[in-house]
Formats: C-alpha cells, sequence, structure tokens
C-alpha cells in the first residue's frame, strides 16, 4: 500500500506565477499567528503587500516578520474586530501606508475546548463575537472601500471543518463558523454585481507552534495523528498558503460562494463498524 497522499512541494515553492498579487494590498485578520502568518507568508511570495491586523502587538511584529522575510511589504494594525471603529481604523492606516485593500482573509478566532452544557453565556459570545460578528463587519468594511472605488475585490473567509460535521466539545466554534459559512454564500450572491468574490477555506489538521497549550494537550503525538488521518499525513501549512492565495487571485475570477474543504479526506471518513463513543468530558482535561 502507498504510504499516504505525497508529500507537497518545499515551502517556499510558488503555486501561482510570479506578481500574481503584485500592486494589491491584502487584509488578514489574526494574521500574526499559526494558520494566518502562513497565509501572510505567500500572499507576500505572490508580489502583495500584506496588513496584519491583531489585538496583540507581538502577534503583529512576528506577522510583519514573516511577510518580510518572504519578501513583501508589511505593516501591523492594531484592531479589535468586534468594533466597527477598530476595523475603520485597521484600514485606515494600512491603506495609508500599503495602498487600497482590496483582498481580505477573515482569519481572526477564539475557542477553546468545553462540553456545552458546561459553556456559559459569557464564553459563548467570546467566541461568537470574533468569528462570526467580526467577519460579518470587516467583510461589510472591504465591500463599503471597493464600492466607493469601484473596485474589484476578494474576500476569504477562513472556516473548520467542523463547521460541515459539528464539533462536540467546541459548540461555539463550530456553530460560529457553520454561521459564516452561510454568511460566505449570501454574501457572494448579493457583492458579485459589485465584483466582490466571496469565498472560504475550511482546514483540517494543520499543526502549528501557536496552537494554544489547552488544544495541544487534546493532540497525540504528530506521529499518531499522522495515522488518525486517511491522508496518512496532516496539513503542511505552505499548503493552505497556497489554497488561499488561488481563491483569491485573478486565475479564481469566476468562483464565488465556494467552501473549499483541504483536509486529506479526513471530514468524510466513517467506519464500518464505528469505535466505541467516549463522551466529550472523558475527553476532555479536568476543568480547573
Amino acid at each position: 500500500m502507498y504510504p499516504g497522499l505525497p508529500e507537497p512541494p518545499p515551502p517556499g515553492t510558488a503555486m501561482l506565477p510570479p506578481g500574481a498579487f503584485a500592486g494589491v494590498t491584502v487584509f488578514i485578520t489574526g494574521g500574526g499567528t499559526g494558520l494566518g502568518r502562513a497565509m501572510a507568508a505567500e500572499f507576500a511570495r505572490c508580489g502583495a503587500a500584506v496588513a496584519i491586523a491583531s489585538r496583540d502587538a507581538g502577534h503583529r511584529e512576528r506577522g510583519v516578520a514573516e511577510v518580510r522575510s518572504a519578501g513583501g511589504a508589511a505593516i501591523g494594525v492594531p484592531c479589535d474586530v468586534r468594533d466597527p471603529a477598530a476595523i475603520r481604523a485597521a484600514f485606515d492606516a494600512a491603506e495609508e501606508a500599503l495602498g487600497p485593500v482590496t483582498v481580505l482573509v477573515n482569519n481572526a478566532a477564539a475557542n477553546f475546548p468545553i462540553a456545552a452544557a458546561d459553556l456559559s453565556p459569557n464564553g459563548w459570545r467570546a467566541v461568537t463575537d470574533i468569528v462570526l460578528d467580526g467577519t460579518f463587519l470587516c467583510s461589510q468594511e472591504l465591500h463599503r472601500r471597493c464600492t466607493t472605488r469601484q473596485s474589484p475585490g476578494a474576500i476569504l473567509n477562513i472556516l473548520a471543518t467542523q463547521a460541515l460535521t459539528g464539533g462536540p466539545g467546541m459548540s461555539h466554534a463550530a456553530a460560529a463558523k457553520a454561521a459564516v459559512g452561510n454568511l460566505t454564500k449570501s454574501l457572494a450572491v448579493e457583492w458579485a454585481p459589485d465584483g466582490i468574490r466571496v469565498n472560504a477555506l475550511a482546514p483540517g489538521l494543520f499543526p502549528h507552534e501557536d496552537m494554544r497549550e489547552d488544544l495541544k494537550a487534546l493532540r497525540p503525538s504528530p506521529d499518531t495523528d499522522a495515522t488518525r488521518q486517511p491522508a496518512l499525513r496532516t496539513g503542511r501549512r505552505h499548503e493552505l498558503g497556497w489554497a488561499a492565495t488561488y481563491l483569491c487571485s485573478p486565475y479564481a475570477a469566476f468562483l464565488t460562494g465556494h467552501t473549499l474543504v483541504i483536509d486529506g479526506g479526513n471530514h468524510l471518513r466513517r467506519d464500518f463498524v464505528m469505535p466505541p463513543h467516549t463522551p466529550i468530558r472523558e475527553q476532555l482535561p479536568p476543568r480547573g
């Protein structure tokens, strides 16, 4: 048997032609850590200038450094995606430094593992306000700016595969991401006449060093993670970056309202005889 899906070309390999995003400014929320930073680097390799939006100054600095190391221009902008005034100020700062923003990646997220019965109203809102409200408010801001300038634009919403299947232990995040998936379709139809495309990307397991400690605690060793995937490996971060750049590129100009799942087929798996069910509270670490 072949040992799973093959590895991709190495990091740093260009997926799109050189300069595919030359003259384009990309605004990435949560672009300073993990998968957001990986996507930022790939946009930079394609010639984009990138605004790294985050509440955390350290995260912004790391994202800017990643973009610059990939050969792109970058700026870090403070942004709370729950606050429309903060969003406007962040876009203003990005455009003053880098030029008009025409690509938005809604990557900012919040999640923490918890059984639904133990989830407080504040805990629920802490996730939905960032994931759902933040995605809508940032998208609305890009739409307003593009339509005012009469320029085309592209929005990419970052989901998670639990949005397609449900997410025991992550009911707040799964529900919010599912809502963003639906919002993606609605905005795609409403805003296509305005020249703005709206798509989504649903990653599977892409390990990275910025994963929260409570989420890391749920993960077995990397080798075990790989054996639990149909692909017999996990995702590589630059693969996600390639998918993001394609969906926002001129080469996807007729593609809108689509959710691309990139998980090696993992969300589709189902055994003929399912393993014994373990209640979610038994899977989670004890609550302090």
